[in-house]
């Protein structure tokens, strides 16, 4: 049902093996927001016991943000993954949970070190990194390629550029 409602509201939701427990969902940075204008493939799965147990939500392309793993994507969300409770659906992670995860980071939780480094000792160069990843990562023709890279593990297009950092791979990438 939260999944049906999900698709029914304005998110472009793409399952993932025809079932409802895994897809993707298109996500825009929240207005007003270092990552205003970006968009970002979210991966979630449901557990068997969905909605008494909470999701797991990653993020697909690559973000830099205190709170969100460089490599795999996954999310640190104290309500996502300690506070869960069945009051909560699948809405509630992309109009409240997310946005009010990219508009107020905690550098004193971080599973980016780097991020949660960054923002605390120079929040200009933090805000300057958050903006390139968004011009870099985050645009839409990002979660199409992210897409494809899933699907079909074609390098072909890829060039030498493109291969010598693994800051160019997109998160989650390395996970299979």
């Amino acid at each position: 049902m939260d999944v049906m409602k999900l698709m029914m509201s304005d998110y472009n939701v793409e399952t993932i093996n025809d079932g409802l427990n895994e897809f993707n969902v298109e996500f825009y940075g929240p207005k007003e927001s270092l990552y205003e204008g970006g968009v970002w493939k979210i991966r979630v799965e449901l557990p068997d016991a969905y909605p008494y147990k909470s999701p797991s939500i990653r993020f697909v392309n690559k973000i830099f943000h205190p709170n969100v793993d460089e490599t795999s994507g996954s999310v640190c969300l104290d309500v996502i993954n300690q506070s869960w409770s069945p009051m909560f659906d699948l809405l509630n992670i992309f109009e409240v949970f997310l946005p009010q995860l990219l508009l107020y980071p905690n550098p004193s939780d971080p599973l980016n070190g780097d991020a949660a480094s960054l923002m605390m000792k120079d929040q200009k160069q933090y805000d300057q990194q958050v903006k390139e990843f968004c011009e870099r990562y985050a645009k839409k023709e990002n979660i199409t390629k992210a897409t494809s890279d899933e699907e079909t593990d074609d390098d072909e297009d890829v060039t030498d550029e493109e291969t010598r950092s693994s800051d160019d791979e997109i998160a989650g990438y390395a996970d299979r």
